[in-house]
């Protein structure tokens, strides 16, 4: 699921203020990143906040395009991947919700806590899913335009059910965070894995939500509807 080997900078999600990419792109799992720069009256340069990094030779280039990092953010648990060292070499912290538990520990860079607004990045933060079976802490962020979902929903492959854009995570399918993401009518949408939606994203949030039950991707699709009843 994951790439191995040398990583291969590919570059996705170019808008206004902000980036993403995809450091392996051949992998399944289609992990994606992103970074979004946000104006520092303070300074000449913008500030950058970099959201669930995978690391990738010209990254740095990449960054230093949109202006100073100024954080690098953990958005699920699970997403520590190259936090780190990214924040290291641009002698940032690591920011982290103040509700995530065993994440902290875990990183070798100094961490900062957020609560419901992520710094002075202009993005408020609030929990998607904190569970403990499956055991699953994810935050979102939302800026009044863009929408950041770590997790619960994707548009790799392997998320996504048959004419979805956009598609809840397979373990989710039965529960989504309809209550956390529906109502948001963001103009654009990044995950965590795969390219984002730039085009009628709020629809696609909410078709994503509306149909996880009926649209399943793959081997997914019939056990869901035996468990379900359709």
């Amino acid at each position: 699921m994951k790439g191995d080997g040398d990583a291969d900078l590919h570059e996705i999600d170019r808008f206004g203020r902000g980036v993403g990419w995809i450091a392996y792109p051949g992998e399944t799992m289609e992990r994606a990143s992103h970074a979004v720069a946000v104006p520092n009256e303070e300074r000449d340069t913008d500030d950058v906040w970099v959201f669930d990094p995978v690391d990738a030779p010209g990254l740095d280039d990449l960054l230093s395009e949109l202006g100073t990092v100024a954080g690098v953010v953990v958005g699920l648990d699970r997403h520590k991947r190259d936090c780190a060292e990214i924040a290291t070499r641009h002698d940032a912290p690591v920011y982290v919700a103040d509700w995530m538990t065993g994440v902290a520990d875990e990183l070798d860079a100094p961490v900062e806590r957020f609560g419901s607004r992520l710094a002075d990045s202009g993005f408020e933060a609030f929990r998607i899913r904190d569970s403990s079976v499956p055991p699953w802490q994810e935050v979102g962020f939302f800026d009044g335009e863009t929408l950041i979902v770590p997790e619960s929903l994707g548009s790799a492959s392997y998320f996504r059910g048959a004419r979805e854009r956009l598609g809840v995570h397979p373990m989710l399918r039965l529960t989504p965070p309809t209550e956390a993401l529906s109502g948001l009518n963001p103009e654009q949408v990044r995950v965590g894995h795969g390219v984002g939606i730039s085009d009628r994203a709020a629809i696609a949030v909410e078709d994503a939500l509306s149909g996880s039950r009926r649209k399943a991707p793959g081997l997914y699709a019939k056990t869901l509807r035996s468990a379900i009843g359709i």
